[in-house]
């Protein structure tokens, strides 16, 4: 029994990747830094820190309240160090250091990570990403009211968030919300620049402004890469010393034009090949030069075959529907009686705003008398189909158009634009990853702004993490041209680090006798610790 008792085993998992990754970055250091180191604490600010990315990229869906839970069973003293214990990681600590970090600027830090990312890791900044989300919030927020006492302020604030129902990614317009902006490099999708803003933001209003801040953070000569929401003229002039690309609105004139009467280009038989090799075979396009919001600027006017095939399936479906309800409000309006003419035209002018592609159109107003001898009107009306609009909506299908200010000496190859904006998914990739059931949490359950803006400061730094060891993975795979097994035993060279983060499960920091060790180490494992950084290694072997 005695014996027994000089055992204990702690669960390790793949909670030393993690630390590893956090320990190579320099988060504790830059923190520390940042925060101060008081002698008088058990705990510096950057352990605390390390130790919530920790329990973040944990994948059990412990929220912040169920911390000191997290961590009863781990390695602690192996991944945070000997002196180290659990009560040391209270709710009031953890508090105290959100609320310093939010004091001290979530961005400065944010920041500074950042720069020593690219540094170290070597970061291709060719292009960046930019895209925006929301997250939903339950629960009273004190300074919702305030909003219409403020100015106008500059897009980094000094003043805590406003907690408010706007337009809900989530599809859950009934709640409160925030709005985060992201953006992400093309190269492993690393987290460059993150912004919390109000709830009731509009992209449009604020994109522009974002880029600016963001070069003015982050100095390099990066292609910035947005959505539809950059395009309009006052964020035009407000970048226009900016590189950029990006989606032209079709609700603007010039574009409806070129989209319904520009043919795109055939494809030569010498460029098939090259496309393919892009994965570009299914598309098309032309090239045309646009002075908007007078800037000058390459259009290209793309055609993509799977989405002509998949609009023009929309547009039969939407027509068939509409054949449906319009025979319905046929029936409905040749059997009403009118008191007068002008009544049967209101309603038949109400009918037809709900009609898109088909119309029903007046034929003649016959007049008669009711039963009780009172003049009535009827209407003979028909179903006719709108065909400049099917025709219009013809024509628009499958295509798009991506702009760009790199023109003449700067200017890209048409097949660049097309592959840099279709990777305008890097920042939806790091959304699916925030809005994760098992990380963190889906929705928020503290109760001030500032703690949210810090969660999500704090939730951002694990996603930098997690793509970068995803990033660094497949990199050597790559070098040594060596793959490892997937879930399904394909060999991939391209494996997700939560596979890995899975396939970790299971080893345990033994002390027998007060000797330490790791076990249940395989050789699998060891090989993938050998392609992560030395500090990964250093947990584990």
């Amino acid at each position: 029994m005695s014996y027994l008792e000089e055992i204990q085993v702690k669960n390790l998992d793949h909670l030393g990747i993690v630390a590893g990754l956090i320990d190579e970055i320099g988060i504790v250091k830059i923190i520390n830094n940042k925060l101060g180191i008081d002698v008088r604490e058990k705990i510096s600010a950057g352990t605390v820190v390390k130790s919530i990315l920790i329990n973040g990229l944990g994948f059990v869906s412990r929220p912040l309240y169920l911390f000191s839970q997290f961590f009863q069973d781990k390695a602690i003293e192996k991944l945070l160090g000997e002196r180290i214990k659990l009560d040391y990681l209270n709710d009031d600590k953890i508090g105290r250091v959100m609320d310093e970090l939010y004091k001290y600027g979530l961005n400065d830090i944010f920041i500074e990570v950042v720069l020593e990312v690219i540094k170290k890791f070597k970061i291709d900044l060719k292009y960046s990403h930019l895209d925006s989300t929301s997250f939903h919030l339950d629960g009273e927020y004190k300074r919702e009211e305030d909003k219409e006492k403020q100015e106008e302020e500059k897009i980094i604030k000094e003043r805590p968030i406003f907690i408010k129902k706007g337009y809900s990614r989530d599809h859950r317009p009934d709640l409160k919300q925030c709005v985060l902006d992201l953006i992400t490099s093309q190269d492993g999708d690393i987290p460059l620049f993150v912004r919390v803003g109000d709830g009731n933001e509009s992209d449009k209003a604020v994109f522009g402004k974002v880029l600016v801040e963001f070069k003015k953070q982050i100095k390099f000569d990066s292609i910035m890469v947005c959505d539809s929401a950059l395009y309009g003229q006052e964020n035009l002039q407000l970048i226009q010393h900016l590189k950029w690309i990006t989606r032209v609105p079709m609700t603007i004139k010039k574009a409806k034009e070129l989209v319904q009467n520009i043919e795109v280009e055939e494809v030569k038989d010498e460029d098939k090949e090259k496309r393919s090799d892009l994965n570009l075979e299914s598309y098309t396009w032309k090239e045309e030069i646009v002075t908007y919001g007078g800037i000058k600027q390459t259009w290209l006017i793309v055609l993509s075959e799977k989405r002509q095939k998949s609009d023009l399936e929309k547009l039969e479906k939407q027509l068939s529907q509409e054949e449906k309800k319009s025979q319905k409000f046929l029936k409905e309006i040749q059997s009403e009686e009118f008191e007068h003419p002008q009544a049967a035209r209101y309603k038949l002018k109400a009918i037809n705003k709900k009609l898109r592609l088909l119309e029903i159109k007046e034929v003649e107003l016959i007049e008669n008398y009711s039963k009780k001898k009172e003049k009535i009107y009827k209407m003979i009306s028909l179903i006719i189909k709108k065909d400049e609009e099917i025709s219009r909506k013809t024509k628009e299908a499958g295509k798009f158009i991506l702009a760009t200010n790199l023109v003449e000496e700067n200017k890209l190859e048409a097949s660049e634009i097309l592959i840099t904006y279709k990777n305008q998914q890097s920042t939806e990739r790091g959304f699916r990853f925030l809005k994760d059931p098992l990380f963190f949490t889906d929705s928020f359950f503290v109760e001030k702004p500032e703690r949210i803006e810090t969660m999500l400061f704090l939730m951002s730094l694990c996603l930098l993490i997690y793509n970068l060891g995803q990033r660094e993975l497949r990199n050597c795979l790559k070098r040594v041209k060596k793959g490892i097994n997937n879930q399904v035993g394909k060999v991939t060279l391209r494996p997700t680090l939560r596979w890995i983060f899975q396939c970790f499960q299971g080893i345990h920091y033994v002390i027998l006798n007060g000797v330490k060790q790791i076990v249940n180490l395989t050789e699998e494992r060891r090989f993938i610790l050998s392609l992560l950084p030395a500090s990964c290694q250093r947990y584990y072997l």
